[in-house]
C-alpha cells in the first residue's frame, strides 16, 4: 500500500492538471509537487483536485463489477487473453484467489488512489486562505463523501479481512481494521461530510452529479450512500432516516441519481464496462440463471439480450450478453433511486413494517411490467422477494454477491462446474502484508 501511494503522488498530480481546461500558469508541469496544492491553493487548483477524484473513481470500475458479478454468478467475463476470470474467480478446479493477481490489486489500488486524492484535497482546503469558510466546507463535504464511498467498495471485496481506514500518512499507515469497525468508520466519515455540507457553498463543477451539484444536492447523495451503509450494518432506523434526507422517492424515476460519466473528449475515457453485443473473443455474458429465473413479462430481461450464437469458454456457456452498459459513452450508476426504494423495502421488512415494504416492492414490480406481489406477507417471504428484486433491478451494478453474503445465502448461488466454488471474500492484496 505504501509503495502504491508513493508512486501515485506524481502520476496523480500530473493527471489532475491535465483534466482542467483553465488557462492558468500552474508552475512546473513537468514535475508538479504536492506542495503546489498544499501551499495556499487557489480555487482553480482545488477544482482540479475535485475533477481528479471524480475521474479516478472510474479507474478499474469495470474490473470491480466483473469481480463481484462473476463471484455473484451474475455473469461471465470471457477473455481469450485472461483465463483467470473463469478460473480463479469461479474457484475452478478447487483453486483459490491469489493476493497478488490483477483482480484484487488493481481495483484496490485504484480506490486508494482516489482516497489519497481526497486526503490531499482536504489538506489543501485546510491550508488555503483564498476561499471562504462555506466554500471550504463544500470541498471537505465532497472529499469525505467520495473517500467513504471508495473505502466501502474495497471493503465489499475483502469483507471480514478488513481494510485500512487511516492512510493519510504514507509513511505511517493505520492498521487493517475489521469489517464492523470499517463500516462504523465509513459511516462516521459520511456523517462528518453531512455536517460539512449543511450550510456549505459549492464552488466547483461536477461531471456526473447533474441535479445534485450544489451543497443541498451533495447532501442528498451523501445520505443515499449513508443509507446503503446503514443496511450493511443492519441499522434499519438509521437507513430510513438517511433515506428521508436523500433523493429517495417512491414516485420518482428509477434512474435518478449520480453517475460515473464518460466521453470521447481528449484526455477522457470511454465506459470500460461497454462491450458490443454478439462479440467474440472479449465477451461479457449473463449467467444462464438470469433468464431462467426471471418472471414472464419482466422488462429487465432487456439487461441480458439474446446473442446470435452462444459464447463459450472453459466449460461455461451463455446465449445472452450483459446489456446494462449499452454504449461507450453511457453512464454508470454510483447510486440511484431504484436502489433507494429497495433499501426502503429492506429496512421496513426488517422492522416488520410489512405493508410499507410491500408498497415499495410493488413500485419496483409495476415499474418493470409485473403484477403486484402475491406471495406470503411474512418477513421471510418478503426478504426473498426483496433480494429477487435487487437481483434484477441492480443487475451488474455491483450488489448481488454482497447481498447474498449479507443474508448468508451464498450457498444458493449456482456452481457451474463440479469443482467450482463460491468465494466469501477476497484476500488482502500482497501490498498490505
Amino acid at each position: 500500500m505504501k509503495k502504491v501511494i508513493h508512486i501515485f503522488f506524481t502520476v496523480l498530480l500530473a493527471n489532475i492538471l491535465l483534466l482542467s481546461s483553465c488557462k492558468k500558469d500552474y508552475g512546473n508541469l513537468n514535475s508538479p509537487t504536492v506542495e503546489q496544492f498544499l501551499n495556499n491553493a487557489t480555487k482553480s487548483e482545488l477544482n482540479n483536485l475535485v475533477s481528479g477524484a471524480e475521474s479516478g473513481m472510474r479507474n478499474n470500475i469495470a474490473l470491480y463489477l466483473d469481480d463481484v458479478g462473476t463471484i455473484g454468478r451474475e455473469g461471465y467475463r470471457f477473455s481469450g487473453s485472461e483465463p483467470r476470470y473463469v478460473t480463479d474467480l469461479l474457484g475452478a478446479n478447487e483453486g483459490g484467489l491469489s493476493n497478488s493477481n490483477f483482480y484484487i490489486t488493481n481495483p484496490w489500488a485504484s480506490r486508494y488512489r482516489v482516497v489519497k486524492n481526497c486526503n490531499i484535497l482536504l489538506q489543501a482546503v485546510n491550508n488555503s486562505s483564498l476561499i471562504t469558510a462555506a466554500e471550504k466546507a463544500g470541498y471537505a463535504g465532497f472529499a469525505k463523501t467520495i473517500k467513504a464511498y471508495q473505502l466501502l467498495l474495497n471493503l465489499n471485496l475483502t469483507d471480514s479481512n478488513g481494510i485500512r481506514i487511516d492512510v493519510a500518512d504514507p509513511d505511517n499507515l493505520g492498521p487493517i481494521v475489521n469489517r464492523n469497525d470499517a463500516l462504523a468508520a465509513i459511516a462516521a466519515l459520511l456523517d462528518e461530510a453531512k455536517a460539512d455540507l449543511s450550510g456549505a457553498s459549492v464552488a466547483f463543477p461536477l461531471a456526473g452529479f447533474a441535479g445534485f451539484s450544489d451543497a443541498g444536492g451533495l447532501l442528498k447523495v451523501n445520505r443515499a450512500l449513508a443509507a446503503r451503509v446503514a443496511v450493511y450494518r443492519q441499522q434499519w432506523d438509521e437507513a430510513l432516516a438517511s433515506l428521508n434526507a436523500s433523493f429517495f422517492s417512491l414516485d420518482g424515476a428509477f434512474a435518478t441519481g449520480v453517475n460515473h460519466v464518460f466521453s470521447t473528449g481528449s484526455g477522457d475515457q470511454l465506459n470500460p464496462a461497454f462491450i458490443p453485443q454478439n462479440q467474440t473473443g472479449e465477451v461479457r455474458v449473463a449467467h444462464p440463471s438470469y433468464a431462467a429465473d426471471i418472471e414472464a413479462g419482466d422488462d429487465r430481461i432487456g439487461k441480458a439480450t439474446l446473442r446470435n450464437a452462444n459464447a463459450s469458454l472453459n466449460g461455461l456457456s451463455s446465449n445472452r450478453d450483459v446489456w446494462v452498459y449499452t454504449s461507450a459513452t453511457g453512464s454508470m450508476p454510483i447510486i440511484r433511486n431504484e436502489e433507494l426504494i429497495l433499501i426502503y423495502a429492506e429496512a421496513n421488512i426488517q422492522k416488520n413494517n410489512l405493508a410499507d415494504a410491500v408498497t415499495a416492492i410493488n413500485v419496483i414490480r409495476k415499474g418493470h411490467k409485473l403484477n403486484d406481489y402475491a406471495g406470503a406477507v411474512t418477513q421471510a417471504a418478503l426478504i426473498t422477494e426483496m433480494l429477487k428484486q435487487r437481483r434484477y433491478s441492480l443487475f451488474y451494478e455491483g450488489h448481488r454477491w454482497i447481498d447474498m453474503r449479507r443474508y448468508n445465502r451464498l450457498n444458493q448461488l449456482p456452481l457451474d462446474r463440479p469443482a467450482d466454488d463460491t468465494w466469501t471474500k477476497f484476500p488482502l492484496p500482497v501490498s498490505e502484508n
